[in-house]
């Protein structure tokens, strides 16, 4: 099972796509040590998150108490304070690391809102880097305003000697939007083809099935169902600021519990759980980012290998791509069928620092509902 620490609601980037930082959480509240003492051993990927993670004082404690329970452990930060990594790197070199990473330079700015976020992620990368990091990388968001930059951000990410993972836009309760929607979604899915090519050439073999979970954002971004149905709650899940457990972060009827008043056994093996997870299998969601998709590729018996339509998919194309044959993008995505989207409004860019109110959440109020229903299509 992977799991998701979401640290805190704070951040100190503006991105359009995320409005996380218009909704900080308040740094008593916050998830813990002593909460995350409670949870079991034995978790495959468990990423610790946020909002931005470096700016919770205590991540190396945090750190400390998440490192023996899980096979990989997971940093995703903005990379704005990389040196505040430097010392969990030096003591756990095998920690993953992603940096967000939209483009070069004022593309990744203007859509982060970050001032010289670009410099200050690319030098910090290449500081744990220089300080025996071992599975280090960026992650960008496709969308239209980058996509013409991201195949050269792979190169860029390969010529650094990094990983390079990617999501797309999508609606989240976490994320406090519901107006992430492509502008002209064939565009942006004929872009994701070169991606795609380009990572069936290499000689790595996770970049072979990072082309088909590229093949899946595809599908997503034209509005068609998942290449493999989703197993929120059973093989993900995530805590929020508040130690409220969900099988994921777009449906906020999908609670399964609280670690602070729970143990994680009474948890996941409650009625409630067993409900969530049946409503997961009827879900209507539009969804493929890298939590779900991740797991939902993963062979239920030995969890490091895929299962066989991926597998099948990675043989027969790295062949292809290995002997300069196409892909046959047609035989594998209906580009005659495009979800039309009614009015897309444009996505707002806060790189000028304007002033926008920013409204503190508490453990006291009900969370999530006052942005309305989050819809993926």
């Amino acid at each position: 099972m992977d799991l998701t620490v979401i640290t805190t609601y704070r951040c100190n980037s503006h991105c359009s796509m995320c409005y996380i930082w218009k909704y900080p959480t308040d740094p008593g509240e916050e998830v813990n040590a002593e909460d995350l003492k409670k949870l079991p051993g034995g978790f495959d990927n468990l990423n610790i998150t946020g909002g931005e993670p470096t700016l919770r004082k205590d991540l190396p404690d945090l750190v400390e108490t998440l490192h023996p329970k899980a096979r990989i452990l997971e940093i995703s930060s903005n990379g704005l304070h990389a040196e505040r990594l430097e010392p969990i790197i030096k003591k756990y070199p095998q920690t993953k690391v992603r940096f967000s990473l939209e483009g070069f330079d004022d593309t990744n700015n203007r859509i982060r809102g970050e001032q010289d976020g670009f410099k200050k992620k690319v030098a910090g990368m290449m500081r744990l880097k220089e300080l025996g990091g071992q599975d280090l990388g960026f992650g960008a968001v496709i969308q239209d305003d980058n996509i013409t930059e991201v195949v050269d951000l792979y190169k860029f990410a390969q010529e650094k000697d990094v990983e390079f993972a990617t999501s797309t836009l999508h609606n989240a309760f976490q994320f406090h939007k519901n107006d992430n929607v492509m502008y002209d979604r064939m565009k942006v899915a004929r872009e994701v083809e070169k991606l795609i090519t380009e990572m069936l050439k290499t000689n790595k073999v996770k970049n072979w099935f990072r082309a088909y979970l590229n093949l899946g954002l595809i599908e997503n971004i034209l509005g068609h169902d998942r290449l493999i149905p989703c197993t929120a709650g059973k093989d993900f899940a995530f805590i929020d600021p508040w130690c409220d457990v969900y099988a994921c972060n777009v449906r906020p009827d999908l609670l399964l519990g609280n670690l602070r008043r729970q143990s994680w056994d009474e948890i996941m093996n409650s009625p409630k759980s067993r409900e969530i997870r049946d409503k997961v299998k009827a879900c209507k969601q539009n969804c493929w980012m890298v939590t779900t998709a991740r797991t939902a590729m993963r062979n239920p018996v030995v969890p490091q290998l895929p299962k066989a339509k991926p597998f099948w998919w990675v043989v027969v194309n790295k062949a292809r791509a290995t002997l300069g044959m196409p892909i046959p993008f047609q035989k594998y995505v209906d580009y005659g069928v495009v979800v039309k989207d009614d009015d897309v409004p444009k996505r707002e860019h806060f790189l000028d620092n304007k002033q926008v109110k920013r409204r503190k959440q508490t453990a006291e109020e009900t969370h999530y509902s006052f942005v309305g229903e989050y819809f993926n299509r």
